[in-house]
């Protein structure tokens, strides 16, 4: 960036174009302005336009006067075209330049500044914005009634999500305000089930970038391409490559919504700043089809790459992040497809601090759920024995984390307490008959017995008290496998955590119906409450929006360097403690979201807390008082007044 102000900033030499908003008068008067000239890295335009500086103020100490401007009219009206522009052939080169104030109207389209009408009658004066305003000054609060207002005037889910969307775009803080006021009613809108949905349409609906897009034609110049991101201090990156977006499968670069979601939520939910978040979508192919087919597909037109291709674009990634930011940023890996989920964790959980949500933050969210039914059911969780259908990600890394729970409260080793647990995949109950073909995550969980093809017949055989869907297949908790479970507990745990709601593994309606009322009942996507014989029922959500912004919170605060298991059964536990009395009494065994801000200070608290305890953490000496420390380290999207 090269910096000029007005009185020192036009002459013949080339600096003044069709596009300058400055008369001769305007000129004289004294602002900072910018001069970019973008080049393919950002550096060389700024060299050029340091060479056209240096002649405009040769020029100026020879004498020539600064309104000396020719006004010959161009094609379009206004001074000379001196960039050429105008007059250049589609085939010639322009450069294209970029002319920015820190005020006026491009404050109005800046969305980290941008207040909208909320502007004061003293800011408007000082930042030139009289006149591009409307005269009302509205306060944030009206601004969030009023947007409110518009946004539950759409009759579909994906239109309000694309406004949210376009609102980020134009009000960065108006947005935060507007999700943390009413996260009930606009969590499932900018996240899961509907951002699935936004996925599917992303090229469709695609407007203007919003993260990072890596794909195979960066090869070799990764640390370049982060270089172009305007931010500097970043400390969260969520990054995708498509291959297994919620329950809906390979949507390629359309997986972008996912880290954009994601990260929006880490600052509404967890407050992490919004310019320390980078969404990144690595594009290494799909195999969709579909969208191969689709002229509207904005992604890479081939077959994923995969092997040695697909490991030497992913180290590249990891090394320069690391290289870019810093040891301390936290890597969230999201929506990778099983084969790659496991081995990038396994093999950049000791270099990099790094995080599963799909692996990691399910299991912790799903675990905090089963710590508080015990309030309902009563004993331990060893009294309990668990049943799964689906052994991905999910599914195994849940079952882990129940496992090292079970290991850290009984004592008793890992290998004995995994045999409490129980995997249903595709071919059926996981034996160990079965163990040669097995996938390698899913060996720990083939235990001794004879093979079962189907789930009721799991559920009748292995009499487990807890359920649990993982498998990204809707309605396959069938009328039969519910009853069945209810015919074994007097309150059976049956969590139906598949996204989006379609796949959803059985209804909240069903759970209770086929229950008569009985079941512990808790999704991944909402479900409206139900009324069975008389009585209301409240479906909790196990949502990962419960854990993973106070655990990156946590991991910031404490400037941790790794992830270490101890610090998601700390974050279960923090989770499981904020359920009320009040709350069990409805059947519940999540808090409601209105006190997420509040939950996530407690969690952030007890993993900084497990961090420094484990000599992980960098930021010393500890704060006396985390909770506190949590809190007031916290992002908050309330307008700032400027000067």
């Amino acid at each position: 960036m090269i910096s000029l102000n007005r009185s020192s900033f036009l002459n013949k030499s080339g600096l003044a174009g069709s596009c300058s908003p400055f008369s001769g008068a305007q000129i004289r008067r004294t602002a900072s302005v910018r001069v970019v000239a973008l080049g393919s890295n950002g550096r060389a335009g700024e060299r050029n336009a340091s060479v056209l500086i240096e002649n405009t103020l040769k020029e100026m100490r020879e004498g020539s006067v600064i309104d000396d401007v020719d006004s010959k009219p161009t094609v379009g009206g206004g001074v000379q075209d001196v960039y050429g522009e105008d007059a250049a052939t589609e085939e010639q080169f322009v450069t294209p330049w970029s002319l920015s104030v820190a005020s006026g109207y491009s404050l109005l389209r800046n969305p980290h500044h941008n207040k909208g009408l909320a502007f004061t009658e003293r800011e408007r004066d000082a930042h030139f914005l009289r006149g591009l305003l409307p005269p009302t000054v509205a306060s944030q609060e009206l601004q969030v009634k009023k947007m409110m207002h518009n946004i539950r005037q759409y009759q579909l889910p994906l239109q309000k999500y694309m406004a949210m969307m376009d609102l980020q775009e134009r009000n960065e803080r108006l947005f935060y305000k507007l999700l943390i006021d009413n996260v009930e009613e606009l969590l499932p809108i900018v996240y899961t089930p509907t951002v699935g949905e936004a996925c599917q349409k992303y090229g469709s609906i695609f407007m203007r970038p919003q993260g990072l897009f890596i794909s195979l034609k960066e090869k070799g110049k990764i640390l370049e391409v982060l270089r172009n991101w305007p931010e500097k201090n970043i400390q969260v990156i969520v990054v995708t490559d498509g291959e297994r977006i919620l329950g809906l499968g390979d949507l390629g670069c359309q997986g972008m919504g996912i880290p954009v979601g994601k990260l929006s939520l880490y600052s509404a939910l967890g407050g992490v700043r919004p310019s320390s978040c980078l969404p990144i979508t690595i594009d290494v192919g799909t195999n969709n089809e579909t969208l191969l087919n689709d002229e509207f597909y904005i992604g890479l037109r081939q077959r994923r790459a995969t092997g040695q291709e697909y490991a030497e674009l992913l180290h590249e990634f990891m090394t320069a992040v690391k290289q870019n930011y810093g040891e301390k940023v936290l890597i969230q890996f999201e929506d990778f497809a099983n084969h790659n989920a496991f081995d990038l964790l396994a093999k950049y959980g000791t270099t990099h601090l790094v995080f599963n949500d799909d692996i990691q933050g399910t299991a912790s969210v799903v675990l905090a759920g089963l710590v508080a039914a015990l309030n309902l059911v009563g004993g331990t969780l060893a009294d309990h024995r668990f049943l799964f259908l689906g052994a991905g990600e999910a599914g195994t890394g849940i079952a882990e984390l129940i496992a090292l729970e079970l290991s850290k409260q009984t004592n008793a080793p890992l290998e004995e307490t995994r045999k409490k647990i129980w995997l249903v995949d595709s071919k059926g109950l996981i034996v160990s008959s079965r163990k040669e073909a097995l996938q390698h995550f899913k060996k720990p969980w083939a235990h001794e017995h004879e093979p079962i093809k189907e789930l009721v017949d799991a559920v009748k055989d292995i009499k487990p008290t807890v359920l649990i869907g993982t498998s990204g297949v809707g309605r396959t908790f069938t009328k039969e496998v519910v009853e069945a479970m209810a015919s074994i507990n007097e309150r059976p745990i049956i969590l139906s955590l598949s996204n989006p709601t379609s796949q959803s593994e059985c209804t909240a309606e069903e759970a209770y119906t086929w229950s008569q009322g009985r079941a512990i009942f808790a999704s991944g996507s909402p479900f409206a409450p139900v009324e069975y014989d008389g009585k209301v029922f409240v479906p909790g959500q196990a949502n990962n929006a419960y854990i993973f912004p106070g655990l990156g919170l946590g991991l910031i605060m404490s400037g941790a360097i790794r992830v270490h298991d101890d610090m998601l059964l700390a974050a279960s536990e923090a989770l499981a403690a904020q359920v009320s009395q009040e709350n069990f009494a409805k059947g519940l065994i999540y808090p409601p979201f209105t006190n997420i801000r509040k939950i996530s200070a407690h969690i952030a608290a007890k993993v900084a807390a497990k961090a420094y305890e484990l000599g992980l953490a960098t930021r010393l000496p500890q704060p006396k008082d985390l909770v506190k420390c949590a809190e007031s380290c916290m992002y908050t999207p309330a307008y700032r007044n400027y000067r």
